[in-house]
């Protein structure tokens, strides 16, 4: 973000996790200004989720991310993501771990 403004710096980007009707789960970068009600878009940087590991299932994915009994794909840009169900915002410390699994 810029200082004096609110607005997004260009060429930002944000973390999210997108299911898809395929119930496939992956977690990668789209640009700020993404509209995240599209049914398709790119993704960079993206990871899929192979096996959650978790214990609070889906969701602990986007609030701290893999553990140590996840299953996590190598990284790919997807440049069209089609029948995207759910996009969920995905926290700094769970982005860390997606990076590091």
């Amino acid at each position: 973000m810029t200082s004096d403004t609110l607005t997004p710096e260009p060429g930002a980007q944000m973390p999210v996790l997108i299911t898809t009707k395929h119930r496939g789960v992956f977690a990668g970068l789209v640009p700020t200004d993404q509209d995240l009600t599209a049914p398709t878009m790119a993704l960079h940087s993206a990871r899929m989720a192979i096996k959650f590991g978790t214990t609070r299932g889906l969701m602990q994915l986007c609030e701290t991310g893999p553990t140590d009994k996840s299953r996590i794909s190598a990284p790919a840009d997807i440049p069209v993501l089609h029948d995207i169900t759910a996009v969920f915002s995905i926290t700094p410390e769970a982005w860390a771990q997606w990076l590091a699994a």
